[in-house]
Formats: C-alpha cells, structure tokens, sequence
C-alpha cells in the first residue's frame, strides 16, 4: 500500500510541476522511471521444509548410523527489475524503454520463523550439532531461491507489474502536455546482451 501511494504522489507531482512551468519541455525521465521499477518490486513469502541427509555420519567400523532430519521455515523472495539496466529513450512522440527480465533480487530465510521446534530429526539419527543447522539454514536459503527462479509465471508477472506501471507514468507525462506517446518496448534477454524490441501503442 506504501508503495503504491508513493507512485501516485510521484505521478501527482510530475503533473502539478508541468502545470507550474508549462514553458519547459516535459519528457520522460529514466530516473523516475528507474524509482518506479524499484517500486514496483515484489515481496513473496514461503514456507518450506528443507532436508538434510549425511550417510554414515557417526559410527565406528560397521556401526555407523546417518544423520537426517528437517528444518521448517519461512522467508521472503524479492523479485522484480534490475533498474540499472533500465533506460529510456524520447524522439518527438515515441518512447523507447529498454526493460530487463524480472529476476530475484533478494532472498532471506526469516529467523524470527526459526526455533528449537522448527528442527525435525529423524528417528535413530545421529546426533545434530550446531554446523548442521548452519547447513540446513543453507539450503533453505538455496531452495528457497532456486523455487523463485523457476517460477516463470511469479517472474512475468513481476515484469508486466512493472511494465504497466511504467506505461501509465509515460501516458500520464502524455496527458499533462497534451502528447499521446507511442511506446516501444525492447526487452533484454537474460544475458543482457540481445534484445527483442515491440512497439506497442500506449492504451488510452
């Protein structure tokens, strides 16, 4: 809710401005846009349990036991655009922007989730020391990452969020002078290197 009060009172100051100083030319700016990307971000929330298993972990000779046991936990995946790779370009009534790909930009296990209870180990398990649970908070870290990765619809979504948001902050800019833009998307791969480009007419 924050932020989005925080893009409306951008969007009402862009406008206000252009109404006090109509004799300057009001374009598009990249650093607003870039601020309106980081806005734009999302904050998704998980609760997993992550496994550990290490074979023939205690013992002596042919009496050796495996150490298992779980952890349950829950974290924030924050997923949107790396606004350093945003850009935008205006020649007379076409915006060009240059968007990467939606990724996760942060990722933290919530240690307020995390008690004596949040460790499950397993029947006849060798015992569970401190370093296993560093290992265990590891990997819940890492799943937890890895899940958000390969979540193609959460990622697409993150970027059509941040997409619209910069479409209606150009038809806005549009608006207050009395321009309708056009607006050219070109979309970065996920190396940054090729692009794909699509023009798209700005939606009334």
């Amino acid at each position: 809710m924050k932020r989005i009060l925080t893009i409306i009172f951008m969007m009402i100051t862009v406008i206000a401005t252009t109404s006090c100083g109509k004799e300057k030319t009001v374009e598009p700016q990249v650093s607003q846009m870039k601020a309106i990307c980081d806005l734009a971000t999302m904050d998704c929330y998980y609760h997993n349990v992550a496994k550990l298993k290490e074979e023939d972990a205690e013992g002596f000779l042919f009496w050796k036991k495996d150490k298992h046991f779980w952890i349950e936990y829950s974290g924030i995946v924050t997923i949107g655009i790396d606004v350093s790779k945003v850009n935008i370009e205006v020649k007379e009534d076409t915006v060009s922007i240059t968007m990467p790909p939606a990724k996760v930009l942060d990722c933290k296990v919530d240690e307020t989730s995390l008690s004596e209870d949040s460790f499950i180990v397993a029947q006849k398990s060798a015992s569970v020391k401190a370093e296993d649970q560093t290992k265990a908070y590891e990997a819940a870290q890492s799943n937890m990452e890895k899940a958000a990765e390969e979540d193609s619809v959460l990622l697409a979504n993150a970027q059509q969020r941040a997409q619209k948001l910069l479409e209606d902050y150009v038809n806005n800019i549009g608006n207050s002078v009395g321009k309708e833009y056009e607006i050219n998307w070109i979309y970065l791969d996920e190396n940054s290197n090729d692009v794909d480009s699509a023009e798209l007419e700005s939606e009334e």
